[in-house]
């Protein structure tokens, strides 16, 4: 009986697993720009809150700071002498007579939009008026171009 084993054409195999077709290319690249349209905004809108976050945070630090600063002196350092007055001894009127060595702070922070805090003593609102002016760095705003204040935490 004379049946001949014959081996598969693998020319026709190699035809077959060449690559993706223009098509399922195309069907591929419109699933992920859906899914970098659905995805996006939510990263970069946590990326935001975060950032409302962090200058929260680093406002309530320096609150401490200045609260321990006029436990020590018995006053909040003035405008001129402003937020330095917590990393380095400040030389001008009101005198720091208690001024802890090594200071309140060991650094300024920016805000995360890396801009200084604004501090003015005695402020509007109080003793002093602590702030930052949110992502667009202007007074006012919504979202994360607010205003965020030590008196609002």
């Amino acid at each position: 009986m004379g049946h001949h084993y014959v081996p598969p054409k693998r020319a026709s195999l190699k035809r077959q697993q060449s690559g993706f077709t223009l098509l399922e290319l195309m069907v591929v690249a419109a699933i992920l720009s859906l899914l970098v349209a659905l995805v996006a905004p939510n990263l970069l809108g946590r990326s935001d809150d975060a950032k409302v976050a962090v200058a929260k945070t680093q406002l309530r630090n320096i609150v401490s700071a200045l609260d321990l600063y006029r436990l020590d002196n018995g006053h909040y350092p003035s405008t001129a002498q402003g937020l330095q007055a917590l990393v380095s001894r400040p030389s001008s009127y009101p005198e720091a007579r208690n001024w802890k060595q090594g200071g309140y702070l060991p650094s300024l922070p920016k805000d995360p939009w890396q801009s200084e805090y604004l501090y003015i003593s005695p402020g509007a609102q109080g003793a002093y008026d602590l702030l930052t002016l949110g992502s667009d760095g202007r007074e006012g705003g919504e979202g994360d171009a607010a205003d965020i204040s030590s008196h609002a935490l």
